[in-house]
């Protein structure tokens, strides 16, 4: 496991757990990850982050999933105040994988050279498995905010501010807040839904209006 110092108790449950705990400075998401991977010292790894876990489906695939691909696709969903929210349902994941198959990229929602939202590639042929991975990242509205905070001002200091690219940005916030509500059907779940589906739909424009501040 690699931990950057956390201040709760992550190593001494790992260490428990039986794990190998390697600790490391904070640097960027990529960079975490890309660290881990190569200190990975079997054939596979299973990439978690630590609000994440396995259902009971998901953990007998695992087990039993054959070795004649490179990789699996996870379902993963998303909880928000103890909630799944559709628009955060069935994600899917590369996050079982052959460790010498596979890259890490950024895919930033806001600017193309934020190192966030980065997500795994695998070169050879890839299998999806049953089950789901849940993810439990927003407990209370206060997380979500203090992450989204965070998320949008990392995609800004990489952002050239522009008058013209927030007034886009804003633009395409109107279509965007009804794909979710529609299509991805956080109309559906009702306030949390459509808080979430709020914010999500403004994401770049918040992103690029600090950029216009900065």
């Amino acid at each position: 496991m690699l931990d950057a110092y956390s201040r709760d108790h992550t190593v001494q449950f790992a260490r428990g757990a039986g794990a190998v705990v390697v600790q490391r400075e904070w640097t960027n998401y990529v960079d975490a990850r890309s660290f881990a991977l190569a200190s990975v010292g079997t054939p596979w790894a299973l990439m978690l982050d630590a609000d994440e876990a396995l259902d009971d489906v998901l953990c007998e695939a695992i087990g039993e999933a054959p070795e004649d691909v490179d990789g699996y696709i996870v379902r993963r969903t998303t909880y928000f105040c103890g909630h799944p929210l559709r628009m955060w349902r069935n994600e899917p994941l590369l996050r079982l994988f052959r460790t010498d198959r596979v890259t890490l990229k950024a895919n930033p929602a806001a600017s193309a050279d934020a190192l966030l939202h980065e997500a795994w590639t695998c070169a050879g042929e890839v299998g999806e498995l049953r089950g789901t991975l849940l993810h439990f990242s927003y407990p209370d509205v206060a997380s979500y905010r203090a992450k989204y905070d965070r998320y949008t001002s990392l995609e800004a200091e990489r952002m050239r501010g522009s008058f013209l690219g927030f007034i886009g940005a804003c633009a395409a916030s109107l279509p965007r807040l009804a794909w979710l509500l529609l299509r991805k059907g956080a109309l559906l779940d009702g306030p949390r839904g459509w808080y979430v589906a709020y914010y999500s739909a403004i994401y770049p424009a918040v992103a690029m209006g600090k950029a216009l501040l900065q």
